[in-house]
């Protein structure tokens, strides 16, 4: 590798090779990307420990380089700690930090300060999620606002995303560059749990209010629909809106809990008749996504976020009573079904990965200084919004 090789150090996540979500498996398609193309890259990985004996190591994983922080502390206080370590050992390493989201902003005046060259993936609109306490919220509101003035670049996933960046920062500093997927294989394992290809409808999230759950649970139980919803997403005991979700499921509803190994939870997307996205916070959704590159008909919340990723030919609801509608007429509809599902493969064009990765590497370049490939930056802009890019796009 060349003496001077660009440098990127990637802070926000729990670390790679991808296990935890999105940001994970973007960090990762990212990193290996770059270093196939000659940068030193560092993605910083979480150890959660007992007790600490190695604060800092590093090991080498396909060319990147892994450094590892350990933890003495569980859920957000161990997040923040971790935060706080990343970026104080950026700040000695140096190179441009590809910071995402911003739990951790409150340390970025300290990386910034010290040199730091800061391109910030601003994920969702956090603070508005109804789950989070009045503190909570006001905590993410704040880091918002640091994250965007402590980095030279914002990147937001979605133009709605922009749109909403551009009250924090001037727009000429907010690149716009969604999520990606990526195609199914071409042969998949039938769908597992005794589910019939296209005989059921499934929803892929977290069970939260923002993500309109229980109102899709409630809207398919209203009646024997012949068919099943699957409902993927961890239950936990003692929540009431868990509860409240499993109090209103039919006898039609099948929730087996969260699934994670990466060919079942294809295979369940691919042979489902819609999927359903009830998601109200966000940008680009990954799982939105990849429901376009399956091919699935969508029924979603109509929102900015939702239409501007999968576009104007699948089903949309607003309340109880439009998603029962929207629901109604999938089960019943085969040609509306398979005219959405053609349009979601086409939508799915404008969510590629190379074009992704290319678009962020410039960005980087930009950010740090280096010259940018020309490969880079002829696919450097990047924008999945159904007005100013044809469909031919988790989320």
């Amino acid at each position: 590798m060349p003496v001077d090789a660009p440098t990127l150090l990637i802070l926000g996540t729990r670390g790679i090779p991808a296990a935890h979500g999105g940001f994970e498996t973007f960090a990762e398609r990212l990193a290996l990307y770059l270093a196939n193309r000659g940068w030193r890259v560092g993605v910083y990985c979480q150890e959660e420990v007992e007790r600490v004996r190695d604060r800092v190591s590093t090991r080498t994983w396909n060319g990147i380089t892994l450094i590892t922080g350990e933890v003495a502390l569980r859920g957000p206080a161990a997040t923040l700690a971790f935060d706080a370590f990343c970026v104080r050992d950026a700040a000695a390493r140096g190179g441009v930090c590809l910071v995402l989201g911003y739990n951790g902003a409150a340390f970025l005046p300290y990386l910034r300060a010290r040199g730091g060259r800061i391109l910030a993936n601003m994920d969702g609109i956090e603070w508005r999620r109804p789950k989070w306490p009045l503190p909570v919220r006001a905590f993410f509101y704040v880091s918002e606002w640091i994250a965007a003035w402590s980095s030279q670049r914002l990147v937001a996933d979605h133009p709605a995303i922009a749109d909403h960046l551009a009250r924090r920062r001037p727009r000429q500093a907010i690149a716009t560059i969604p999520y990606a997927g990526d195609p199914p294989p071409a042969e998949l394992r039938p769908p597992p749990l005794g589910l019939e290809p296209g005989r059921y409808l499934i929803s892929i999230a977290r069970i939260e209010p923002d993500n309109n759950i229980l109102t899709l649970v409630e809207a398919f139980s209203r009646k024997p629909r012949g068919m099943r919803l699957v409902v993927l997403g961890t239950l936990k005991v003692g929540n009431a809106y868990h509860r409240a979700v499993e109090d209103a499921a039919g006898l039609e509803v099948l929730m087996p809990g969260a699934i994670y190994e990466p060919e079942l939870v294809q295979s369940l997307r691919v042979h489902a008749r819609a999927y359903l996205h009830g998601h109200t916070v966000g940008g680009t959704n990954p799982s939105l996504v990849e429901a376009l590159w399956a091919g699935n008909a969508v029924i979603a919340h109509d929102n900015p976020f939702n239409r501007g990723t999968a576009g104007d030919g699948q089903f949309y609801f607003t309340d109880g009573a439009s998603c029962a509608d929207a629901i109604e007429r999938v089960i019943a509809d085969d040609a509306a079904v398979a005219t959405a599902a053609a349009a979601a493969r086409a939508r799915a064009e404008s969510f590629r990965w190379d074009d992704v990765l290319a678009a962020y590497e410039s960005e980087l370049c930009r950010v740090g200084g280096f010259p940018t490939p020309a490969s880079a930056a002829a696919r450097s802009r990047v924008d999945a919004s159904p007005a100013r890019a044809t469909a031919g796009t988790d989320g």
